[in-house]
């Protein structure tokens, strides 16, 4: 009896969230957060429902623009060390993008180890911008080289953690923004003081912002205050700028 051969697990785009528009002129890429290790299957509306919510407030402030917007579906739930599975999907799913819409610019948005995800495959050419959100980063003295920043020379990058995080140290964060800042000018960091790993106290000032980012990045809106003058500022004021409530009340969409 013949054996029968092991399915290739293959990464995925979720459906566009909102309305598909006519003609897309750009893209968001959604990156759930994961595992360290783990070689077990992502449960896909799990892991969709933690960047969901972001991505129909990113849908409707793009929808006169021509926006897209799409979860990535990893193939597995862990990073795995040198596999760097969560990254490889981030890349896969650009491609993807690329060959879907044509020569559009697309940002990387990604949660917790997503974020790292977003920060790794930045470098793709069609990349022009990525967010990190409460990204999970490795400890300087245990990995076995610091964390690549040369590949966001070029895109404009944003890092949003909470002082409070249980999980993922923002310390780490402010690190790895200030190597990414000698590399490459356009980075700046927001803190949402008070606040843990989900940003459940300030969703809507964190979701403000990375829409204020990604319309920027993507079709030229003008930028807030406050993210111009984090990335206009010099290390460190523009990788700790504190997020002010109520921030994005304001803003037209």
């Amino acid at each position: 009896m013949a054996q029968q051969a092991t399915p290739v697990r293959t990464a995925r785009l979720g459906r566009t969230l909102g309305p598909e528009p006519a003609t897309v002129s750009g893209v968001v890429l959604l990156l759930p957060g994961g595992e360290e290790v783990s070689a077990r299957r992502p449960a896909p509306v799990l892991a969709a429902s933690s960047v969901r919510a972001l991505g129909r407030r990113l849908a409707r402030a793009g929808r006169g623009e021509g926006l897209a917007v799409h979860v990535v579906h990893y193939r597995y739930r862990g990073w795995n060390g040198s596999e760097a599975h969560l990254a490889r999907d981030a890349t896969w799913a650009v491609e993807e993008v690329v060959r879907r819409y044509g020569d559009v610019p697309v940002c990387l948005a990604g949660l917790d180890m997503g974020g790292r995800a977003a920060l790794h495959a930045g470098g793709h050419e069609a990349v022009d911008s990525v967010v990190a959100i409460a990204p999970w980063l490795p400890e300087d003295d245990v990995a076995a080289s610091p964390e690549p920043v040369k590949q966001l020379v070029g895109r404009r990058v944003l890092l949003v953690h909470g002082t409070n995080d249980g999980r993922t140290d923002p310390e780490l964060s402010f690190r790895f923004a200030a190597r990414a800042k000698k590399a490459n000018r356009d980075v700046c960091r927001f803190e949402v003081h008070a606040d843990g790993h989900g940003l459940h106290q300030y969703r809507f000032e964190v979701h403000s912002l990375v829409c204020d980012f990604a319309m920027g990045t993507l079709f030229g809106r003008a930028f807030s205050r406050p993210v111009q003058d984090a990335l206009a500022a010099p290390p460190p004021l523009g990788l700790r700028m504190p997020l002010a409530a109520g921030f994005g009340k304001s803003l037209r969409w």
